[in-house]
């Protein structure tokens, strides 16, 4: 979702050629595959293949594999998004063989060093050239930390570009799930309210006791408003390494990873989402749909100061009252952050120009 809009921009200004690079580090054909497809990326000139492994394997195999590719291409600047292991691993290999670095969505901190991200974002700017930023937060973390202000550069969030583009093609989806005979969610849940829930993270799915009383709550919530639950693959794996008892019925229903265009569909036919993930923050406030999000801290506090985002952590009473304010038409109001325009793949483009001198 992030590298799509900023590989059309580059293209249309014709400022390099461009190779892109998948890893791998997300291999499951629906979470990975399936979005080249929809996002218009075209394949991949390399595959990594590195798939799923501990966080000391996988960034160590990204760069063993990653380093004779750049060490063949001899790139002028690779591009690095987000915050993952793919990021970090990059960034490494690149410092190392002295090839400048652009971060995409720099500056980024949720002052949290127990999460793997928070590593992968500290370092990865440490070690970029180019820091583009999603926020004026991130403007501000990078300048506390000792970056030099040339370069910091405040572009905006590219996800909204991705969003911007697929607002019409999503509410086509989801009228036409409506009509399908066999939808990737039941349509007599999506003809009528309903909450999305999307979890991942370790704090909440790695603990036999916190996933029990999340599914808990979660189907006690079900008895108020339906609830569609695709089910992430290491949120799977927990549930059956653990012996967890997980009964789904109409109004709670599990189903499988969605392509990003199918999740996006019902995310905009959602009464609420609750989430654990940072992009789903920033989409919600986007659409203007409440996000409670199931963590004690956000590297993206925008989505709270002005979005519609509420952390809950693991208070499930909290969440519960929260549902409840939603349901009756109590929710918290957002407004869409500056800079959140669809524009920001535009403004990369323009300062990668500048500073390529092209």
């Amino acid at each position: 979702m992030k590298a799509a809009p900023v590989m059309w921009a580059i293209s249309e200004r014709e400022i390099a050629s461009q190779v892109l690079v998948h890893t791998g580090q997300h291999y499951d054909a629906n979470m990975s595959g399936v979005f080249f497809g929809q996002l218009g990326l075209p394949e991949p000139h390399m595959n990594l293949q590195v798939g799923s492994d501990s966080h000391a394997v996988q960034t160590a195999q990204i760069m063993m594999r990653l380093e004779p590719v750049l060490l063949k291409k001899k790139p002028s600047l690779v591009l690095v998004y987000g915050d993952v292991n793919s990021t970090i691993a990059a960034a490494l290999v690149c410092s190392k063989l002295f090839i400048p670095v652009g971060h995409v969505e720099a500056g980024l901190r949720s002052f949290d060093r127990t999460m793997p991200e928070e590593i992968n974002r500290l370092l990865t700017d440490r070690l970029s050239d180019l820091l583009f930023t999603p926020s004026r937060d991130g403007n501000e973390n990078l300048i506390k930390e000792g970056i030099a202000g040339d370069r910091i550069h405040l572009v905006g969030n590219v996800i909204m570009d991705t969003l911007v583009r697929l607002q019409e093609p999503a509410s086509e989806r989801f009228k036409s799930m409506l009509g399908e005979s066999n939808p990737p969610v039941p349509s007599e849940l999506l003809s009528r309210r309903y909450g999305l829930v999307t979890l991942h993270r370790p704090s909440n799915v790695d603990n036999p006791p916190k996933l029990g009383a999340i599914f808990k709550t979660l189907q006690a919530i079900s008895g108020d408003v339906p609830i569609v639950f695709p089910m992430h693959p290491r949120t799977r794996r927990r549930i059956l390494e653990f012996g967890l008892e997980v009964s789904q019925n109409r109004r709670f229903h599990l189903v499988d990873p969605l392509s990003y265009l199918d999740f996006l569909a019902i995310q905009k036919g959602a009464a609420f989402v609750i989430t654990d993930s940072g992009g789903i923050q920033e989409e919600t406030t986007f659409m203007g749909i409440p996000c409670l999000t199931m963590r004690e801290n956000t590297e993206r506090p925008i989505t709270v100061e002005l979005g519609t985002n509420i952390l809950v952590g693991q208070d499930m009473v909290r969440l519960k009252e929260e549902v409840y304010l939603i349901l009756h038409g109590a929710q918290k109001e957002g407004s869409v952050p500056p800079l959140w325009d669809g524009k920001a793949s535009e403004r990369i483009a323009g300062v990668i120009s500048d500073w390529a001198g092209v």
